[in-house]
């Protein structure tokens, strides 16, 4: 087993990747489903769909996350 380990500071892009991707990799397939049923193909086109959404989805968390984070430390007490 590999010891390799990432240096904390990637953290900004690595969570941001895998959350996109599971996300958008589960709407995908739901909506697609909902849409289609389970049809032949069903995977390859849910694929597609997926790799489409996530090529929007990680750019656009990438800008929407620090936004939101300072919006809600707006609202947040820290402790002390």
């Amino acid at each position: 087993m590999s010891s390799f380990k990432f240096h904390p500071k990637h953290m900004t892009w690595l969570m941001p990747l895998i959350l996109s991707g599971i996300m958008s990799g589960a709407i995908s397939c739901f909506n697609l489903f909902l849409k289609l049923g389970w049809v032949d193909g069903f995977f390859s086109i849910w694929l597609h769909a997926w790799s489409l959404s996530w090529l929007m989805a990680f750019p656009l968390i990438l800008i929407i996350l620090p936004l939101v984070r300072n919006t809600l430390m707006k609202f947040v007490e820290m402790p002390k």
